[in-house]
């Protein structure tokens, strides 16, 4: 049964015993204060009413006397992931949703952790040198380059592992025992992580050919080992399924400005003139749905890379599909890159 939050809010003026009764019938076990206007004035535990009275509060005094006035709170647009995070990291068991201080909802910890088990595969490539990015990779893998308080491969791990996803492989080549020390059986995130091991460059889709016989028989996720985003996952396979395509590439817009004027001409003839024309194109963002019969085809193939197959998919009459990314995505393959992703990392919730 869905939490009924508006069952646990309570008036300024009601008396503490009256928030108790509130508490005592609420699956928060907390009451929201809340004014006439619907403006959250404060939060009620049954610790905050203890604390109260041992000071010498009484039980017929306000609710507002012992109410918390700067309870925790987040708003609608907050991921549920990162909402979930603070809830754990801060033990508590409820969060306001406020939106222009007016409260609109009430999360529990429960229902942010029933989430549902996903057993798609998911193969994260953590194979390359991460050359541009020396001195900083001279000793260290770049997936295990921190950004914030840790490495990027695990920021992308846990936010597979945060929507359901539980079965991961991970590819390597350069410095490859220090991912599997760091990683491990993936037992400290609850997943499963197994490897493969390139003994020299396979391509971007080579390595799919590595991965064991017995994978389950619904399509994988392959990720780039050193991209930040905010993609929704689960929409992601979704959209693959419902496209009934054979795989599903993701895809960012990118513009670029000629810094000149550009002049078009036929038989020396000018024709037009457009003054620093912008020009917008899909990149490929490095993510990828891929159905296991595409796997199979990579399988005794010494190298190739992913555009390679999925052209060669396109030209067979199949279907690729391309999944236009809105959400936030960074490819850390440069120093600004990463100097960049050092700040971003603090103004978004990954």
């Amino acid at each position: 049964m869905a939490f009924q939050w508006q069952k646990a809010c309570i008036s300024e003026d009601k008396t503490i015993i009256d928030a108790l009764g509130v508490i005592d019938h609420s699956a928060a076990k907390a009451a929201f204060v809340v004014r006439e206007d619907g403006v959250l004035s404060g939060l009620v535990t049954d610790g905050d009413i203890r604390r109260g009275l041992l000071g010498g509060a009484g039980m017929s005094e306000a609710v507002a006397s012992v109410m918390n006035r700067s309870p925790l709170t987040c708003e609608p647009s907050d991921s549920s992931q990162a909402i979930r995070r603070i809830m754990e990291a801060k033990q508590l068991m409820h969060m306001p949703v406020v939106e222009g201080g007016k409260l609109v909802n009430v999360l529990t910890l429960q229902e942010l952790t029933e989430t549902p088990r996903r057993d798609n595969p998911v193969f994260l490539m953590a194979g390359g040198y991460g050359s541009r990015l020396r001195p900083l990779t001279d000793a260290c893998p770049k997936p295990l380059l921190r950004v914030g308080s840790k490495p990027i491969l695990e920021t992308i791990l846990e936010s597979f592992a945060d929507v359901g996803f539980h079965r991961f492989y991970i590819s390597t080549h350069y410095l490859p025992e220090m991912i599997k020390e760091y990683f491990g059986d993936g037992s400290r995130w609850g997943v499963s992580i197994e490897y493969t091991y390139e003994d020299q460059p396979l391509g971007t889709a080579g390595a799919l050919g590595l991965l064991p016989d017995d994978l389950p028989d619904m399509p994988l996720i392959m990720m780039n080992g050193d991209i930040l985003t905010k993609v929704n996952f689960s929409r992601l396979l979704k959209y693959h399924t419902e496209s009934a395509a054979d795989a599903t590439m993701c895809v960012r817009e990118h513009e670029y400005q000629v810094p000149y004027g550009v002049v078009q001409a036929e038989d020396f003839k000018v024709q037009s003139m457009h003054e620093k024309p912008v020009y917008r194109y899909y990149i490929n963002a490095g993510i990828y749905v891929i159905n296991p019969a595409m796997i199979e085809k990579v399988r005794g193939l010494k190298q190739v890379d992913m555009p390679t197959l999925l052209n060669q998919r396109v030209e067979e009459g199949g279907h690729v599909a391309m999944y236009p990314l809105d959400e936030y995505w960074l490819d850390i393959g440069r120093m600004n890159d990463f100097e960049r992703a050092q700040q971003d990392i603090n103004n978004i919730a990954l």
